[in-house]
């Protein structure tokens, strides 16, 4: 579908030691493509292919690009959205060209200087649809320097909208942006604390549990940037880099952090409800039935009295 996030690369100085690192983290596995003379892994989420991981050339390395995650969006028309997309500012790092049995892709940059890849596949590839699904990407973030700026371009180019915002204190905007009122992700302005991280996509892993990623990421010789942090909807999340220095992001979804404080509610609420189930006693019934027994026993009382009396005549 137009607009949706298909495909990732790790652009990576260090293809082996990336293999080594992840899937402690993420719980991926590794596939090799077995198209003739192509020498390409791909990363996979239950035995499904989701990503790849590319090993940055001496010359793009020479060039300035440095070790990141690559988005690939999904577009009715590669070109179109191409010559859309530079006609708002965006530059094309690399041109349209065709894979066979795979798609027509091309990598751009946009106004801003963020890389993100434009692709038309062969055959219909499930995208992401705003519901998250374990092991595979499911929020996409970017740190950029103008985040208005970037909300109308990918507006214009993808048709994305924008999902509500949030203020975060110290004048940092966090704009969100999605499809079909499904929000993708969120975008805003580097912070002083950043330095001169360049505009960049970070993509969140969705992770059963984000303190055991935490720790793989420590041990595995990756840094922990922030987090875990808690977000509204319940979820968790944990900023990262990994040891060649490409920024990702762990996330445990809601369901599976409430899980533990749904099941007690229910237990609460069935009890509550069993307690409530039960028919309430009414008290001037039961006066009236404690009235009529002490009749009945006075009674008896007088009755055996009667008796004793009558045989004493006798």
């Amino acid at each position: 579908m137009h607009g949706q996030f298909v495909w990732y690369e790790l652009m990576t100085t260090d293809s082996a030691a990336a293999q080594r690192f992840y899937p402690p983290v993420t719980g991926w596995g590794t596939q090799k493509w077995d198209a003739p003379n192509t020498d390409y892994t791909m990363w996979t989420a239950g035995g499904t292919a989701m990503a790849g991981i590319v090993q940055l050339t001496v010359v793009q390395q020479a060039q300035g690009i440095v070790p990141n995650w690559l988005p690939y969006v999904a577009v009715d028309n590669v070109d179109a959205a191409l010559l859309k997309a530079t006609s708002l500012g965006a530059k094309i790092m690399m041109p349209a060209m065709d894979m066979p049995d795979v798609g027509r892709m091309a990598v751009m940059l946009d106004p801003q200087g963020a890389a993100i890849a434009v692709y038309r596949p062969t055959s219909p590839q499930p995208g992401f649809d705003g519901t998250p699904k374990l092991g595979n990407m499911c929020w996409h973030d970017l740190i950029t320097t103008d985040y208005r700026a970037a909300l109308a371009f990918y507006g214009a180019v993808f048709g994305w909208q924008k999902a509500g915002e949030m203020d975060m204190g110290g004048g940092m905007i966090y704009a969100m942006y999605g499809l079909g009122g499904k929000p993708y992700g969120g975008i805003y302005n580097r912070t002083p604390q950043m330095g001169n991280v360049p505009p960049n996509w970070v993509s969140y892993v969705n992770v059963r549990d984000v303190n055991a990623a935490v720790a793989a990421i420590k041990r595995g010789g990756g840094k922990v940037l922030n987090g875990p942090v808690p977000t509204p909807d319940g979820g968790m999340f944990a900023q990262a880099s990994d040891p060649q220095g490409t920024m990702f992001s762990v996330f445990q979804a809601p369901a599976q952090t409430a899980e533990p404080a749904k099941k007690a509610t229910t237990s609460k609420a069935k009890a509550s409800a069993s307690a409530k189930s039960k028919p309430k006693k009414d008290k001037k019934k039961d006066k009236k039935k404690d009235k009529k027994k002490d009749k009945k026993k006075e009674e008896k009382k007088r009755k055996k009295k009667d008796k004793k009396k009558g045989k004493k005549k006798r």
